[in-house]
């Protein structure tokens, strides 16, 4: 028998016997009975359909899914009727679980009031195209409030940062962040932010004494801007600092008389003159005292 012969009978069998060996070994696995490990689960409350900010949340709008018992969801919610005719304050997705801090309380209602921190106000300001940052201050926003305003004891302008990385509610009517993910502009005339009590205070005061204007904030950009010294008119081109203010003038003052100063007259003590007369007698010397 030739080499080249014996060399493709080796090979043939080799090939034989592997494809023997595969399918005994696959008959052997198919053969061994399957084994479910079951997982234990519970139940939790997700969205059923993306919902923005203020939605009220519906039995239609959410749906119950199995949850790893072995992965607790915090804040989770088991039953429907837990979540139903809440109000989101913070937008969801699909498939997200409702967890109580994405609600709003029980019987607070739906739209823009739940969506307020405790402690903090919504004050709405009018803008426009050149206030409202050609309609980029959208939800979910930060922005400074600056105000330009005259201040009659100077005699002067100025402007400052009157309110620091105020967040923005809703623009117009709309209050939902889906446009700012997006990077839209959203036009409109009125813009809703929040703010402490103080501070919208000083927006009200702005509003009515002065002009108004909202500064972009980055989104990571989270220093205060509230210690901004204030830039005057006088000072802008002419580098010289603004007017001081008047002072006010002192009250005359009226000058009380002094009392007068006795000075007791002491007399003189009579002045005594004393002589010495000295004496001298052979080697002897003697002095005399004469008054």
């Amino acid at each position: 028998m030739k080499r080249q012969t014996r060399t493709f009978v080796v090979v043939a069998l080799a090939i034989v016997m592997g494809a023997l060996a595969s399918f005994a070994v696959y008959r052997a696995v198919a053969r061994i009975p399957v084994r479910q490990i079951e997982v234990a689960t519970k139940f939790a409350v997700v969205a059923a359909e993306a919902m923005p900010v203020g939605t009220r949340v519906t039995r239609e709008s959410v749906k119950v899914v199995a949850w790893p018992e072995k992965t607790p969801l915090p804040g989770g919610f088991a039953k429907v009727e837990d979540v139903v005719d809440r109000g989101l304050v913070a937008a969801v997705v699909e498939n997200e679980p409702i967890i109580e801090s994405k609600l709003a309380p029980a019987n607070a209602g739906a739209g823009l009031p739940p969506t307020i921190t405790p402690g903090m106000r919504a004050v709405s300001v009018k803008v426009n195209e050149v206030i409202g940052v050609a309609g980029f201050v959208v939800p979910g926003t930060h922005v400074d409030v600056v105000t330009v305003m005259d201040t009659p004891s100077r005699q002067d302008t100025m402007s400052r940062v009157v309110a620091s990385d105020v967040l923005v509610l809703s623009a117009g009517t709309r209050y939902d962040q889906e446009d700012s993910k997006e990077g839209k502009a959203i036009r409109s005339t009125v813009v809703t932010l929040m703010v402490s009590p103080i501070d919208a205070q000083k927006i009200a005061l702005v509003q009515a004494e002065g002009q108004l204007q909202l500064t972009l904030r980055h989104p990571l950009d989270v220093a205060p801007a509230d210690d901004t010294p204030a830039v005057w008119k006088a000072a802008l081109f002419t580098g010289a600092a603004p007017a001081a203010a008047a002072p006010r003038p002192a009250p005359a003052r009226v000058a009380k008389p002094k009392p007068p100063v006795l000075v007791a007259a002491v007399e003189a003590p009579a002045v005594t003159r004393v002589y010495v007369v000295e004496t001298i007698r052979a080697a002897k010397r003697s002095e005399d005292t004469l008054k």
